[in-house]
């Protein structure tokens, strides 16, 4: 699989580089967070929110809205699913990261994907990113087999578990409208049938379920 750099001018339509911003104590203060042999997300932290940084990215990156900041890290390579938010999200990477995205857009009318559309990209160690609402997206992979690290921040609430009942895939494994890929609050997700997705998710990714060493 190719990969590609966020500084190439294809990154641009699913996001851009952040460069106003010091995001240095979040990166050293994310060295302390564990990286295990598979994949973990906590969506809020409160060593990495107690950081002075975190009311300059409410103020300048959320327009003062409230935010959380976690952490994806682990050893990943393959694809697994693809998901998206009604908001940005920040991907601060503490190593250096590659991430697998593709556009919302390219979604069908039965929100299937075709995996052959997906592009991978580098986040160089220190580097901030911005990943658009209507970029899809899902946990990073390490480079060459080793472990990554990458801060995430998001709208306070975001990847919570869900209060009320929602619409649910069908028995025949159709989605019969968008409400029904919502698996955690602001986040809507599509599987892939070899990702390892919990019962019930919707299985919409086509094609092979894309690895950054083919």
């Amino acid at each position: 699989m190719q990969i590609l750099s966020v500084a190439s001018p294809e990154f641009l339509k699913y996001g851009r580089v952040i460069r106003h911003v010091e995001f240095g104590g979040l990166i050293r203060e994310m060295k302390n967070t564990p990286v295990p042999q598979g994949v973990v997300y906590e969506p809020s932290v409160s060593r990495l929110e107690e950081l002075s940084l975190m009311q300059e990215v409410s103020d300048v990156l959320y327009g003062e809205m409230p935010i959380q900041i976690g952490y994806c890290n682990g050893h990943n390579e393959l694809l697994n699913g693809l998901e998206y938010h009604r908001s940005s999200e920040i991907n601060v990477a503490a190593t250096d990261a590659i991430l697998m995205l593709g556009l919302q857009s390219d979604m069908e009318e039965d929100f299937t994907y075709d995996t052959s559309k997906v592009e991978a990209f580098l986040v160089p160690k220190g580097t901030a990113v911005e990943i658009y609402a209507t970029t899809l997206h899902y946990a990073p992979c390490g480079v060459e087999g080793a472990g990554f690290q990458v801060a995430v921040i998001l709208p306070r609430g975001t990847n919570y578990p869900l209060q009320k009942n929602h619409k649910k895939v069908s028995s025949q494994g159709t989605a019969p409208d968008e409400d029904a890929l919502l698996t955690a609050v602001n986040k809507w997700l599509i599987g892939h049938p070899e990702g390892g997705m919990e019962e019930g998710t919707f299985l919409g990714l086509k094609g092979k379920n894309c690895s950054i060493l083919e």
